[in-house]
């Protein structure tokens, strides 16, 4: 529990300045707060890597300033206060930010599959916290097209990953459904 608090503070810290993109623009630390939940209290899990991770998932990927040094900065970090484990799940789910928006979103399907369990497990997470967050406050000039392409592909990367935790993908699928629903009855 300890090492939970501590990550909690570090992303705290990390994430200070940044907000959601919902229209509610909550701040950033919420997203990691509920990835934390989802993975703990609705879906069970105990495994103190993982949620470590979890709430440490964007902290390299959300990088300012000269980007490779903040990126050292943070995976050395990460491995001293946390452990090897986390760095490596952590890392499995970052997003290469020197890529284009477009062949992220296609690597990250394309990468799903071949992601370890544990990592599987925080990707699952998020994608259930951002469907959720896109249902119920949608980014500002986010139109019906966007979010259901957001869907779609959030969809595609869940699919590449079933098997890895059935109660975490009947809460992504719940949260899909509702997503969809949502935005069908507005």
């Amino acid at each position: 529990m300890p090492r939970l608090i501590a990550a909690l503070d570090y992303a705290a810290g990390q994430h200070r300045d940044q907000r959601r993109k919902g229209a509610e623009a909550a701040p950033y630390i919420n997203h990691p707060i509920a990835l934390l939940r989802i993975l703990a209290v609705e879906a069970g899990i105990d495994d103190a890597d993982v949620l470590t991770a979890a709430v440490l998932h964007d902290v390299i990927e959300d990088c300012s300033g000269p980007q490779q040094e903040c990126i050292a900065q943070r995976r050395a970090e990460i491995a001293s206060q946390f452990g090897a484990c986390v760095l490596a799940i952590v890392e499995a789910v970052t997003d290469d930010k020197a890529l284009p928006k477009a062949a992220r979103k296609q690597a990250q399907v394309a990468h799903a599959a071949l992601l370890p369990r544990a990592a599987k497990l925080v990707k699952l997470a998020d994608k259930t916290a951002n469907v959720r967050d896109i249902a119920n406050s949608p980014p500002q000039g986010w139109e019906a097209e966007r979010i259901a392409a957001y869907f779609d592909w959030a969809q595609s990367v869940v699919d590449a990953m079933r098997g890895a935790d059935a109660q975490l993908e009947a809460l992504f699928d719940a949260a899909l459904a509702h997503g969809r629903s949502a935005r069908a009855s507005t």
